[in-house]
């Protein structure tokens, strides 16, 4: 199922995006097959897109993707133990981390050291060539997530802006942008997310056929 083209014709003000999006998923794609993970990021709102996103990723979103008959005996017969457990209720996930999650290490880092370097810090420890980098921000200069990008372009990761307006520094800086046409911050993440469920029922359907 094509959902990029579903998703324009319900909304046609993301017409010019649709390139970017498409480019994002192959993105994507590549990042898990080559065994990547996507790093995301944001603040506010965004930040709280960042969790949905590694929510639609690491389990189910329009699939069930169901574990492997063969996947589960290999895991019973490493522990044994594991027989008692109902493994058909696990899913397949697609590795995906929130920078935003680790309070513990974001207030420390913030407190000892930089508070805009919170993400940047953990791109710097998490991050390998191969990974995805998703820097969010409806304005697209929020300075801690332009820190981020910057640290992991340097890394050799692939860099994707969601944004809005005119995409702000973090345009200039990320392989691919997708900026949708809004200026408003409420009217710019109500058109993140069904953009960011798109690419996740994209990315999802390429892996996960059932």
């Amino acid at each position: 199922m094509d959902y990029i083209k579903q998703l324009i014709e319900r909304y046609p003000v993301l017409t010019d995006s649709e390139k970017n999006i498409r480019q994002v998923c192959d993105i994507l794609i590549k990042c898990y097959e080559s065994g990547g993970k996507l790093l995301i990021c944001g603040n506010g709102g965004s930040c709280a897109d960042a969790e949905h996103i590694a929510g639609e990723l690491m389990k189910g979103f329009l699939k069930k993707r169901p574990l492997s008959e063969e996947k589960k005996a290999e895991m019973i017969s490493v522990v044994p133990e594991l027989e008692g457990i109902d493994l058909a209720m696990l899913q397949q996930g697609l590795p995906t981390f929130t920078l935003n999650s680790g309070a513990a290490l974001t207030t420390a880092f913030a407190n000892d050291c930089d508070p805009e370097l919170i993400y940047a810090q953990q791109v710097l420890a998490m991050g390998r060539n191969g990974d995805v980098f998703l820097g969010i921000s409806t304005s697209g200069n929020a300075k801690n997530v332009f820190a981020a990008a910057a640290v992991a372009k340097s890394l050799g990761i692939n860099t994707v802006a969601l944004s809005g307006r005119d995409g702000g520094r973090l345009k200039e800086i990320c392989d691919v942008s997708i900026i949708v046409n809004e200026d408003e911050t409420f009217k710019i993440q109500e058109l993140h997310l069904p953009v960011y469920h798109a690419i996740c029922a994209t990315v999802e359907e390429y892996f996960f056929k059932e």
